[in-house]
């Protein structure tokens, strides 16, 4: 009896403790409410999950969240209020907070890039490049990265671009009948896959020959995840075992790959082989400068180069073939200064693609309607004001370059696709564009990326016309980066009869 009795105490104790933390956390919660409620915001759902539930459901159902909070800031004006359980996110599209903020080092990215260290329990990128928010360690890293991002590295990559880009005009010339069916992301995925392996690490992946090939699947299921992972119950759901299960596999493929392509390098290193002044290099050269030779750190930014790197270029250039089918006076405009530059030569060299200015104003376009990294955003540490609201600290700002670009106040006509916004003598977005964000922490590879993007896209418009598949979805998803639904479904045919390549 005596030890029925202790248990019963015990017990009973601990339903108190549990009573009263719950009592807490509610009032903790309440206490936030208070804090911040002068900020302006939708009415919340529920008192715990905030407005996190809304956008959840949006999700599930493939809808783009971020058109939910375009009408949020639509509604209630430039400075919008989010909450989920005691955090709280700021959202602002003022354009001077975006240039105060982002170009400042002090503000430190928040605690979403913390998530990037794993996924569902597998190391993701670690203390990469991307995740890392100690500004120190993130500067040390970015400084010994630059060399491999120079101008005199990036001519150097010319080869590969034509090649990889000549591999992918191959495929797309024996489907180029006018009724074959070609998913062009599927395409262009590929494409930018295989170069940023050459060019980055070495490495000859071939998936445009190969189609058993695990790694788009890989990358694929990765990219999602970042999405579900804001999920708090999707670990503990039963129909999502099996996609857990995948993203972890996917994961630890993309490490061990990552392992053996480091080692491969380090043996290099160490028999004095010729090694090119790649990322991988670069990788390795910081860990000789830092004396540290973690592999666990290595293949951090192995995996955000590796992802990074292919995706969100395949992504533009996806949604610029879709939007150059919805116009075709603007196809054939890009298409005649194509024409004027590159000519029939099937080698596009460097100095050419300063000269497809309209191509580049139609990249450009393109990444304002769909940045395929749609935002970005910074830990708030003191006091700050945006348009007279003053925000306590202890928050997330968030900016979002997709919500600012299809805006009236900043773009007149935001839907309609204009590359004429960005002619050069067309006045410049004040803050209202950062598809590869702002200030320090920029993508490291823009230039890079762009240069891409010019000769996979001058080689298309060179020789091939083609239009969009009736009946396919055109909306936009977010698969932790924006991309098209249906994969940009078209017909094709050859534009010019292929000649004697010069």
């Amino acid at each position: 009896m005596e030890l029925w009795g202790l248990l019963s105490w015990i017990l009973l104790l601990f339903l108190a403790a549990a009573v009263i933390g719950f009592l807490l956390f509610c009032g903790y919660i309440h206490y936030t409410h208070l804090k911040y409620d002068h900020i302006p915001g939708p009415p919340r759902d529920s008192f715990f999950f905030g407005h996190s539930l809304k956008m959840l459901n949006v999700m599930k159902k493939n809808q783009l969240v971020h058109d939910l909070l375009l009408g949020w800031v639509e509604t209630y004006g430039p400075v919008v209020r989010l909450n989920s359980f005691h955090n709280v996110t700021i959202l602002t599209v003022s354009p001077e907070s975006v240039k105060e903020v982002l170009l400042s080092p002090k503000y430190l990215r928040d605690w979403y890039y913390e998530k990037l260290f794993s996924l569902f329990g597998v190391r993701f990128m670690g203390k990469g490049l991307l995740s890392n928010r100690n500004h120190e360690q993130w500067h040390k890293q970015r400084r010994i990265m630059d060399p491999a991002f120079s101008r005199t590295y990036l001519m150097g990559l010319m080869g590969t671009f034509n090649e990889k880009a000549e591999l992918m005009m191959e495929k797309v010339e024996e489907k180029a009948d006018g009724k074959s069916h070609v998913a062009m992301h599927t395409l262009l995925s590929r494409t930018t896959l295989d170069v940023i392996s050459k060019v980055a690490f070495g490495m000859e992946l071939n998936t445009l020959e190969n189609d058993d090939t695990p790694f788009p699947r890989a990358i694929s299921l990765v990219l999602k995840a970042l999405v579900e992972m804001f999920d708090p119950f999707i670990r503990l759901s039963w129909t999502k075992r099996a996609f857990v299960k995948e993203v972890q596999e996917g994961v630890k493929l993309l490490r061990k790959t990552g392992k053996e392509c480091i080692e491969r390098r380090k043996k290099a290193m160490q028999d004095g082989d010729e090694i090119p002044m790649d990322i991988l290099s670069q990788i390795l050269k910081g860990a000789a400068v830092d004396g540290c030779c973690d592999t666990e750190d290595l293949m951090d930014n192995f995996i955000t180069f590796f992802i990074a790197g292919h995706e969100t270029t395949a992504n533009q250039l996806s949604f610029t073939v879709l939007e150059l089918a919805r116009n075709p006076d603007i196809l054939e405009k890009v298409q005649a200064e194509v024409d004027e530059v590159i000519g029939e030569r099937r080698d596009i060299e460097f100095d050419d693609l300063g000269k497809l200015q309209y191509l580049n104003q139609i990249l450009k376009e393109t990444l304002r309607l769909y940045p395929t990294a749609p935002g970005t955003s910074r830990a708030l540490e003191e006091d700050y004001v945006i348009d007279g609201y003053k925000i306590p600290p202890k928050v997330t700002l968030m900016f979002n370059s997709y919500i600012m670009g299809r805006m009236e106040r900043f773009y007149p006509d935001p839907l309609v696709f204009n590359p004429d916004r960005f002619h050069p003598d067309a006045p410049k977005p004040y803050f209202s564009y950062f598809p590869f964000s702002l200030g320090p922490r920029s993508c490291i590879g823009q230039v890079f990326s762009q240069m891409e993007a010019k000769v996979v896209m001058a080689k298309l418009l060179q020789r091939f016309q083609f239009e969009l598949v009736e009946g396919q979805n055109l909306r936009v998803m977010d698969s932790g980066t924006l991309r098209p639904m249906d994969g940009v479904i078209c017909r094709l045919r050859p534009r010019i009869k292929s000649g004697k390549a010069k």
